[in-house]
């Protein structure tokens, strides 16, 4: 058979065009039973247990997790499995969010009767609104389509996005009303980027100890720079007695004092530093580190302890290393 492109682009667009559709008409229909949804998983006091049979059964999953991962504890169980033991995975404290367009598949439909026996409450994602599942529900969420994006009408298509859409507005609305924030998520995301952003401290990845390049006002450029090529840092604090930051001096500022000629034999540290540089506290996060270096274009910045004493020390590669950056 040959490849029609310019047919292919119009089914592209025929798609978008009906699931677009049928999400404003999902959006049409909502009502005060999606409150009442949001409610009752809201004060749950185990899981909310979705499940949900073959393509459904793939959006009860991704639904299950974006639940775990914004603070609303759920799991996925397969229906079929569970008439096979895993109903038992299923306790009084749940609740359970049955997802099926057509309300009758056979599996979901045969735990039914011992959900309602338990007294686990039931949440219908349905297009069935008068079939079994939703007969056995307390909630129903009419998720209906007028037709499937499929040109035979069959592949489930249409129908799934309405399901994932109003599944991603359950986990949107439960996270608001629990005052879910972007620490909350990162913490639930340690792996990722935004995990590191916000969970990795200022602590976790400065140098500290001999590791940190300093030196006393009066000493000599010579020392000055012997310390900053042992630590390799690209960067030295110049400290008083009490060992609070007087100053910095840079690689770059060696640079620049050549270029001028200056005559470096008889120069100390605290005729070259810049006075109060700017710095962090060891227990602010990395990221405000990356963005103060950012903002001021420098590659290095000390770091204070709540006293102001001058405790560690961090360049761009180290948050380049700890993926901070």
């Amino acid at each position: 058979m040959a490849f029609n492109s310019a047919q292919s682009l119009q089914l592209a667009r025929d798609t978008l065009d009906i699931e677009a559709q049928a999400l404003l008409g999902l959006k049409s229909r909502l009502d005060d039973r999606f409150a009442q949804a949001v409610q009752l998983m809201l004060n749950v006091q185990g899981r909310v247990v979705v499940t949900g049979m073959g393509k459904s059964g793939h959006i009860g999953r991704k639904i299950a997790a974006t639940l775990s991962s914004t603070g609303t504890p759920a799991m996925f169980v397969h229906p079929g499995e569970a008439s096979h033991g895993d109903l038992g995975m299923i306790k009084r404290v749940d609740i359970v969010l049955g997802i099926s367009n057509s309300g009758e598949s056979d599996e979901l439909v045969a735990i039914l009767p011992m959900l309602k026996r338990q007294g686990v409450p039931l949440i219908a994602m349905t297009g069935g609104l008068h079939s079994s599942l939703a007969l056995h529900a307390n909630i129903v969420l009419d998720c209906s389509v007028e037709k499937e994006a499929c040109p035979l009408n069959l592949a489930p298509t249409a129908s799934t996005t309405a399901q994932l859409a109003l599944g991603d507005a359950l986990a949107v609305a439960l996270l608001d009303a629990r005052g879910f924030k972007a620490e909350d998520f990162a913490r639930s995301h340690p792996g990722g980027s935004l995990g590191r952003r916000l969970l990795t401290h200022v602590s976790d990845v400065m140098r500290s100890g001999d590791e940190v390049p300093h030196v006393l006002p009066n000493a000599s450029l010579t020392e000055l720079m012997r310390e900053m090529s042992h630590k390799g840092l690209g960067a030295s604090a110049v400290v008083n007695a009490q060992h609070h930051i007087v100053g910095i001096f840079t690689d770059g500022d060696l640079r620049r004092l050549i270029e001028k000629g200056s005559d470096l034999r008889q120069l100390t540290a605290q005729d070259v530093m810049h006075p109060n540089p700017r710095s962090v506290k060891k227990d602010d996060l990395a990221v405000t580190a990356a963005e103060l270096m950012e903002s001021h274009r420098i590659t290095s910045v000390l770091v204070v302890d709540n006293n102001l004493h001058l405790c560690g020390a961090l360049n761009s590669n180290d948050l380049m290393r700890a993926k901070v950056i």
